[in-house]
């Protein structure tokens, strides 16, 4: 299948977890790929994909920095020569109580999870009118986006204005052809599940690793988690042609964890 075909696809927080399976799925399916994480680590999985015939360059960025952005759509335009999609999957959790959440945690995770997708999009709708053939942005946001979780609430406010942000540029971009979507993974396997496995386990009872992920599982009605190909599946749809009706819309990928 080469639904991407001729097609540029930036995603931020590719170095690893849900970023990553986003950008081999896309190039497997015919797309060039921008691999942009705050770390060197992307330029790993840019070369796994240019290693299996795909098309890929990697571009160490920081969302949070306007800087940084700009250069990030720049190098896609100049190895590719524009953007069609951009997926704003940079994310960082903390967890902790309340009298010990400290406020520069509270700053970096709406920093990164907030202000970041709104200066990607940004750039990406900048570009995309630009070339004036329409596109697609697709943004992550989290259950937390449809229901905070204890010792989170930065993480769930970051998640809820990224719910907020996508439904406010559909409305503005929608006559241009460029449709704004996003998507609420639940429990996927991912480094950051093991971090919140840990912290929150320690925070709700005496768990051992594993356990509390093990026990929250159980507690979905598919009876497992998720992997970053099964994010893939609904993410590389909001991004082709079949999903050119669909603006606006905030979808859950949690093997029926929260039905909303």
């Amino acid at each position: 299948m080469n639904r991407f075909a001729g097609k540029t696809v930036v995603i931020t927080g590719a170095s690893r977890g849900i970023g990553a399976a986003l950008a081999r799925r896309f190039a497997r399916e015919g797309g060039a790929v921008v691999v942009s994480a705050n770390e060197p680590a992307c330029e790993r999985v840019a070369a796994e994909i240019t290693a299996a015939g795909g098309k890929a360059i990697a571009q160490v960025a920081d969302v949070t920095k306007k800087p940084d952005v700009v250069a990030l759509y720049d190098a896609a335009e100049r190895a590719f020569g524009g953007v069609d999609v951009s997926v704003q999957n940079a994310g960082v959790i903390t967890i902790a109580r309340i009298e010990t959440m400290t406020e520069g945690e509270w700053d970096k995770v709406i920093e990164v999870n907030t202000k970041g997708v709104f200066l990607c999009c940004q750039e990406a709708i900048a570009r995309m009118r630009k070339h004036g053939h329409g596109g697609r942005l697709i943004n992550t946001a989290s259950g937390q986006a449809r229901q905070g979780f204890v010792f989170t609430p930065h993480y769930a406010a970051s998640k809820f204005g990224v719910v907020g942000i996508t439904q406010s540029l559909a409305k503005e971009v929608a006559k241009e052809g460029i449709t704004v979507n996003a998507f609420c993974p639940g429990i996927i396997e991912t480094d950051m599940w093991a971090y919140n496995d840990e912290a929150w386990g320690k925070l709700l009872g005496d768990y051992k690793p594993g356990e509390l992920m093990a026990e929250w599982v159980r507690n979905i009605p598919m009876a497992r988690a998720g992997s970053g190909e099964d994010v893939a599946g609904l993410v590389t749809f909001l991004a082709s042609d079949d999903a050119a009706y669909i603006t606006g819309q905030t979808i859950n990928v949690d093997g029926g964890l929260i039905m909303s």
